[in-house]
């Protein structure tokens, strides 16, 4: 019974999911195809501005260079669009013709997942470590300095961080090269899984990923504290003191792993939003991951590889929200006794 009743709650969860992905898609394609400026009125703009062409000749150029025609009705694009995303094909760059949507997501990708996730993962580590020490040394100076740190990071936005780190660290006290550290690897580096390879991807990545620590590490230290705190006025707390237990033992085996379980839901659907919340912090640090190449997409108007990255972003969201509310419910049972309570 109680089996039957969880695989309904998950089919119900995972159709919402595709139903938001397929509404999210489609506002996508047409609010991108709202903005002003189509990709070959952006060609052409540029080729008169930067070369000198008449518009006679950068029509022309433009007409045999892009594959698109922005006279074809609405619904006929977005029904061939539909067509081939059901069949897996994102299409192909306007801008970069015959380079495919895909092949430009695998390289670009992986650079945003390993900065921006490796950023979340020391975040919120540190994050719950702090916010128990806070919890547990409530009221004291260690608190308060704390708490203080942890709400100004909360506060200031990401990208006015990025720009201090470049200022302060690069510029006025020259302590990083912050010109060489652009792109996401060293140029003629061969990959692979050596000393000089790895210390090269995280010398590039280095200033991205302190960024994310400190605009996420408050939020995850406030909302640890805050668990913790509530954690500790639990009864069966009370009983492990009374039995006489360690104060380490306490922390570790009652109130650290209660205190943590709220958090995960909040930490997967804080990795859902690793891609969108990139666009900003690799322009800044000139950091090639796939949030840079979508602001470029963005000014070039390449339809098929903003809606591609854009539905990158939509899976990672929904699909880590529709995560996050399946983990929770099998790691707490108070929730499990209400999704049975619903069904019945």
């Amino acid at each position: 019974m109680i089996h039957r009743i969880s695989r309904a709650y998950v089919l119900r969860r995972s159709l919402k999911a595709i139903l938001t992905v397929w509404i999210v898609v489609t506002a996508t394609f047409f609010l991108v195809r709202l903005m002003p400026g189509s990709p070959v009125e952006v060609y052409i703009h540029t080729l008169i501005s930067q070369y000198g062409f008449t518009y006679d000749e950068a029509a022309n150029q433009a007409a045999s260079l892009f594959a698109f025609d922005p006279d074809q009705p609405l619904v006929l694009q977005y029904l061939d669009y539909m067509r081939s995303l059901i069949h897996g094909d994102l299409g192909q760059s306007l801008v970069s013709p015959g380079t495919p949507v895909s092949s430009i997501l695998l390289r670009y990708l992986p650079w945003t997942l390993f900065s921006a996730g490796l950023g979340l993962f020391c975040s919120f580590v540190l994050g719950l470590a702090l916010g128990m020490l806070m919890a547990y040394r409530r009221g004291g100076v260690i608190d308060h300095l704390l708490t203080a740190l942890g709400s100004f990071f909360q506060a200031v936005p990401n990208y006015l961080i990025a720009i201090v780190l470049i200022v302060f660290l690069g510029v006025q006290l020259g302590w990083l090269p912050v010109t060489k550290m652009r792109g996401a690897v060293s140029p003629g580096l061969q990959p692979g899984l050596t000393v000089a390879f790895v210390t090269d991807v995280l010398y590039h990545a280095a200033l991205p990923v302190l960024t994310y620590v400190l605009t996420t590490i408050g939020s995850w230290m406030l909302l640890m504290k805050s668990s913790t705190l509530s954690t500790l006025e639990e009864d069966y707390v009370t009983v492990a003191r009374a039995r006489g237990l360690s104060d380490r033992r306490i922390m570790c085996a009652y109130v650290g792993r209660n205190a943590v379980l709220p958090l995960f839901a909040q930490v997967a659907i804080a990795a859902g939003f690793v891609v969108g919340g990139s666009v900003v912090i690799e322009r800044i640090f000139v950091y090639e991951g796939i949030g840079f190449v979508l602001l470029d997409a963005i000014n070039r108007r390449d339809y098929p590889l903003m809606q591609a990255i854009f539905l990158v972003i939509t899976v990672s969201v929904i699909g880590a929200n529709l995560l996050a509310d399946l983990l929770y419910s099998r790691l707490d049972p108070r929730i499990r006794r209400q999704i049975a309570e619903g069904d019945q």
